[in-house]
């Protein structure tokens, strides 16, 4: 049933705004081991962290690690999408990450994107960084439509989309979450911004945008000191800083919700 799942869900190369394959190419392999829902390891040596993405998480040997809902599915899922099919890696900013690993787009002899059809299939999100942003506008349309369709990891509530509410965010201090809100009042500090999400800084949720990554958005055409009242969905890790908070450090974090859409959740 999953073959046939992911074959009706391939996306075609026309069909992308942007494609993967006009990005700076490295030497192609197999895949010859998967890792995990968004590693794999090709014939040529190279460890691939597919940027972009991330999948559950399984433990790989981490201790007291416990693997994330639906992880081994993903795995599994990806698998499937590799299995005879030789990929070429593509890159749309830094090529390699602390660990050693490439950071790429996967595209097949096909035209086969693996991150576009993972997070078509619902078992991955867009995580993207600020030296790293190449098609993140497709992956963000990618998994809106998986998510609506209740695919993948968007049927189990540990993904759910979280509304801006402290009382049930500080639970989840310390995960990745997508966090959607009215922003009550945009306020800028000694160059920081912070997006308050209730009457009380203290303890409400908020979303700070630091001096220097200030720049990025305000290169984008975007100045989030302005945004008081506008609805906005953050991604990104939960800390706790004077109530639940999460950090942007480059546009994509944020998008702004059309008030004529009606937003998803459980």
């Amino acid at each position: 049933m999953m073959a046939t799942l992911i074959a009706g869900l391939i996306v075609p190369p026309a069909a992308l705004a942007a494609s993967p394959q006009s990005l700076p190419a490295g030497e192609p392999g197999m895949v010859v081991e998967v890792v995990d829902g968004d590693t794999v390891v090709l014939d040529t040596g190279v460890e691939v962290r597919m940027v972009g993405i991330q999948a559950p998480k399984l433990p790989l040997g981490r201790r007291g690690f416990q693997s994330w809902p639906l992880a081994e599915d993903a795995k599994v899922t990806l698998e499937s999408l590799v299995a005879n099919r030789r990929f070429t890696p593509h890159f749309g900013g830094r090529q390699m990450d602390r660990h050693g690993r490439a950071l790429a787009h996967l595209v097949s002899e096909g035209g086969i994107w693996l991150q576009g059809e993972m997070l078509r299939l619902g078992f991955a999100r867009v995580y993207s960084f600020p030296d790293n942003t190449a098609l993140v506008e497709e992956m963000l349309a990618l998994e809106q439509s998986a998510r609506a369709a209740r695919f993948g990891i968007w049927s189990h509530p540990f993904y759910a989309l979280r509304e801006a509410d402290p009382a049930q965010l500080s639970g989840l201090v310390g995960t990745f979450q997508l966090v959607e809100g009215r922003v009550l009042d945009a306020a800028e500090v000694r160059g920081t911004v912070y997006l308050n999400h209730g009457k009380d800084w203290r303890t409400d949720y908020t979303t700070m945008i630091d001096r220097r990554s200030m720049k990025a958005f305000r290169a984008a055409g975007l100045d989030p000191a302005t945004w008081s009242g506008t609805k906005v969905r953050v991604r990104g890790w939960l800390r706790s800083r004077n109530g639940p908070m999460i950090e942007a450090t480059h546009p994509q974090q944020i998008e702004l919700l059309d008030e004529a859409v009606e937003t998803e959740r459980e």
